[in-house]
């Protein structure tokens, strides 16, 4: 149960992409936006310029579908997992934070992935290593870190860096093509660590 009491009927509302785990936003909400959230699916928050509910989106169009919520354990702060219909920010930006690059692309990366599983496109790299099947792919895999520990031994940092990427790249797709997903992996290897 959130407690509203704690902030003049107002708790802080930490908004996070779903799939890249990037922190999008901050905003407040009083009681009736966050029952109104929950109803709708669709992120509301309390305007403290305005006086007034307000949905992310209602004007850009770049609405908070809510994934999942959790709250902080003295309730009176909330996490929201989204789905962002678009940029965030009122900048145009994917995030009221900006940094040099998107620090989660990686789980960005896998999504986009997904995406080509879902919806084939006959131009998608992806797509064309589906089609050659989980034997390709997985050879693929083998080439890559061979490549890899080569450039590693042998070649410059660019190369090694640029080897690396494509040994990610292709074990995300065997991944995929497995029905796994990089949670899945993060699991397993928290509960290995000691």
């Amino acid at each position: 149960m959130l407690d509203f009491g704690k902030g003049d009927g107002l708790v802080p509302v930490v908004v996070q992409d779903n799939q890249t785990l990037e922190v999008l936003m901050l905003g407040y909400m009083n009681e009736e936006a966050w029952e109104k959230t929950q109803q709708e699916k669709r992120v509301t928050f309390y305007s403290r310029s305005k006086n007034r509910l307000w949905t992310k989106g209602e004007e850009s169009g770049n609405f908070l579908d809510l994934v999942s919520y959790h709250v902080d354990c003295d309730q009176d702060t909330l996490l929201l997992k989204v789905v962002p219909a678009g940029p965030t920010c009122h900048t145009g930006a994917r995030s009221c934070f900006q940094t040099e690059y998107n620090q989660n692309f990686i789980l960005a990366l896998e999504g986009i992935v997904q995406k080509r599983y879902d919806i084939p496109s006959e131009t998608s790299y992806v797509n064309s290593l589906r089609n050659k099947g989980i034997n390709k792919i997985a050879q693929k895999v083998g080439e890559e870190a061979v490549e890899t520990v080569i450039a590693a031994l042998a070649e410059t940092e660019h190369d090694f860096i640029n080897e690396s990427s494509d040994l990610l790249f292709h074990l995300l797709v065997l991944i995929r093509e497995k029905g796994l997903d990089l949670n899945t992996l993060a699991k397993n290897l928290e509960s290995r660590h000691q």
